[in-house]
């Protein structure tokens, strides 16, 4: 499934958010360059890249080889909340239902 967001944070505040949230999920850093991040673990896997777009934003998009909505998926959106988080402390997560 490929996820995405798009965030102020700077693409190394990412990734090293990426690297802590990910660990937590029991997920080891498999491989890793100054714009791609790969992750494996019981979960299955996942790569997360980011990129400038647009001048200020950075899109983050992570890839998991998880078909339909896997507890991997859910852990990734988990990660966009906690970027959107760091972005804007005022912001409050909150449930859809």
């Amino acid at each position: 499934m490929k996820l995405f967001h798009r965030t102020t944070l700077t693409p190394d505040v990412v990734l090293e958010s990426a690297d802590t949230h990910f660990a937590a999920l029991g997920l080891t850093r498999t491989s890793a360059d100054a714009r791609t991040r790969a992750y494996t673990g019981a979960l299955g896997t996942l790569r997360v890249t980011v990129r400038m777009e647009g001048g200020h934003y950075t899109l983050v998009e992570g890839h998991t080889d998880q078909i339909g909505e896997s507890r991997l998926d859910k852990g990734v959106k988990k990660f966009f909340n906690v970027l959107h988080r760091t972005a804007d402390p005022r912001h409050l997560i909150a449930a859809g239902y």
